[in-house]
């Protein structure tokens, strides 16, 4: 009779430490995004030397609208959709705000893998673009700082290369989309593979300075008719 006695009591003992420790795990956004953070790291804050991108600080509606094209197919990364395959769109929001709000120091970028001829022609595609292929400037979307600009637009400085490759490739090949009319997807049709090189390598070497904030909506006028902007304004 004494071993059934025995394991009843350390079933309950088990029971109580379960209890006790499901109740002491706080039933908050930062515990709740824990699985985000696994990749993306601390607060969103990622690094500068992998494939998966900084989110800490971008904007809500450009976060949140990504959320949504991962869980829809329009992003193809199949953890990512199956994270989000039951989530509604509330609980998406909420992700997207708690991620928007955080503001961790950025790291050091990596040293450039590039030579310095390729390093100013992808300068030069960033801020001045080129005129004679009807090639906006990546400034003329993504704010002077490359920042970001609220409340759709994010920041392209301060992400991987590898992760900027990928992103750029996936639209160069069809396999991201983003809402009608895709101006990310015109931009990245006229641009070569050299460009595409030039301009991931010019971005990942440049270190954040000043103030990372997304810059207001009122401070640029894209050139191209941009779904994603009608989009994040909703």
């Amino acid at each position: 009779m004494l071993r059934p006695r025995i394991a009843m009591l350390c079933l309950l003992l088990a029971s109580w430490r379960l209890a006790h420790a499901e109740a002491a795990i706080p039933d908050t956004i930062a515990q709740r995004v824990a699985a985000c953070v696994a990749c993306h790291g601390k607060e969103g804050r990622a690094a500068s030397d992998g494939y998966y991108p900084r989110i800490a600080g971008k904007p809500a509606g450009y976060l949140y609208h990504q959320l949504l094209n991962f869980r829809a197919g329009k992003r193809t990364y199949p953890i990512m959709t199956a994270m989000l395959d039951n989530l509604s769109d509330a609980y998406l929001r909420e992700i997207a705000q708690y991620f928007a709000d955080q503001h961790p120091p950025y790291p050091p970028p990596q040293p450039p893998q590039a030579d310095a001829a390729q390093l100013e022609r992808g300068r030069q595609l960033v801020h001045e673009g080129d005129r004679s292929r009807k090639l906006p400037a990546c400034v003329a979307c993504h704010g002077a700082r490359m920042t970001g600009v609220a409340p759709a637009i994010p920041g392209l400085i301060g992400l991987p290369r590898d992760y900027l490759l990928g992103q750029i490739g996936a639209w160069k090949i069809g396999t991201r989309h983003a809402a009608a009319p895709d101006c990310m997807a015109q931009v990245v049709d006229k641009l070569s593979g050299e460009d595409i090189v030039a301009v991931t390598a010019w971005l990942a070497a440049q270190a954040v300075t000043g103030d990372p904030a997304p810059l207001p909506a009122s401070s640029v006028e894209p050139p191209l008719e941009c779904g994603s902007l009608q989009q994040g304004a909703r």
